[in-house]
């Protein structure tokens, strides 16, 4: 625990932690104040993310990038599950339909992106294993046909109905599961040669029990803060005259990311690419292929009607296009500043249009 105090200590970022009590009182006495709410929820999670990531890093240092880097995108999307079981039972599956697509885009595009500009601006030309690229990358695309099918060929096939385009969604939530799990066996068990990082071996700040420990706890006050997050997020937007199809796509999508976004930074900044690859790769296919499919088997227990796959068109395309920007960019195995930036130039269009052109159903 001494390492732990004298991180906090020197570290002003988390100096933040003091909001973590002060947002989940607030909650209490101050329900009615969506705007502070929110503005208390955000900077809770900022520290919170900063600890994770300083966790998930002395765990990576001991186990390889390739662990280490899907243990931050499960632990990391975990807020992200938080928050959409929070608008799934209260029936909000715009919200909740955004946030995953959000959440797919953001971390193929943004947070690679950002890694790869981060990255570069420290490094002339950084490398990584691509051969865990593409395979992230072909997870991803595999759940963006599962994602594709429902929101396509239902409204077009003859009779289509509520009832059809739920039944396929439950068919392919079970093949996206299947496909993920086989990913991860194949991945850690029978070909785990393949993925071995190309990045500078490093010590780890933290003994393992104390960063299991601190990824436990930490990932407990993220949820909790992530509730009055969501609870808080759809009043205060309206006052920044944000659609629901935005407020899902971007800002929970931002916000949910931020453990996972700061780790994916720091380990660019360290030219550790296969951790930052494995992050944000593999957490975008993780959301796909197992968030949204469970997302979908909850909503018949938790939400008052299934909930189906089907996405508005505009979504579809956006997690087509950030699916092949991500395999594109990630095929060589190097990368620079600009390559970064191109990246997060695909993601500003996104989010622009979004802003600017509601969707109909938001």
């Amino acid at each position: 625990m001494r390492q732990l105090w004298h991180e906090i200590r020197h570290n002003p970022l988390l100096w933040l932690l003091v909001f973590v009590p002060v947002v989940l009182v607030a909650e209490k006495v101050k329900s009615e104040s969506h705007t502070l709410l929110f503005v208390l929820s955000v900077l809770a999670i900022v520290p919170l993310a900063g600890l994770l990531s300083h966790a998930t890093e002395s765990v990576a240092a001991k186990t390889g990038d390739s662990v280490g880097g899907l243990l931050n995108a499960t632990l990391g999307n975990l807020t992200e599950l938080v928050i959409a079981i929070a608008a799934l039972q209260a029936g909000e599956y715009v919200l909740v339909k955004a946030s995953v697509a959000g959440a797919i885009v953001t971390n193929a595009l943004f947070m690679l992106g950002a890694s790869f500009f981060l990255g570069g601006l420290k490094y002339h030309i950084q490398e990584y294993n691509r051969v865990a690229a593409r395979f992230q990358a072909g997870l991803l695309f595999v759940a963006t046909v599962g994602l594709l099918i429902p929101s396509t060929f239902t409204t077009r096939a003859a009779g289509g109905s509520a009832a059809m385009s739920q039944n396929l969604s439950l068919a392919l939530s079970i093949l996206l599961l299947l496909a993920y799990g086989l990913g991860l066996f194949f991945s850690l068990k029978t070909h785990r040669e393949l993925f071995a990082g190309k990045g500078e071996e490093v010590e780890a700040a933290w003994p393992m029990s104390l960063a299991l420990v601190t990824l436990a706890g930490v990932t407990v006050l993220v949820a909790l803060v992530s509730e009055v997050f969501v609870g808080s997020v759809q009043e205060a937007a309206k006052q920044f005259g944000m659609s629901q199809a935005f407020v899902g796509f971007i800002v929970v999508a931002l916000v949910g990311a931020a453990a996972e976004m700061t780790a994916a930074f720091s380990a660019a900044r360290k030219n550790r690419l296969d951790l930052t690859v494995g992050i944000a790769l593999g957490s975008a296919a993780q959301i796909a292929l197992f968030v949204a499919p469970v997302l979908v088997l909850l909503s018949y227990a938790v939400g008052p009607t299934p909930m189906d796959l089907s996405l508005w068109p505009g979504a579809v395309a956006m997690i087509l296009f950030a699916t092949l920007a991500a395999a594109l960019v990630t095929s060589s195995g190097r990368s620079a500043w600009f390559v970064g930036v191109l990246v997060m130039i695909v993601y500003l269009m996104f989010a622009t249009a979004l802003y600017l052109l509601p969707p109909a159903t938001s």
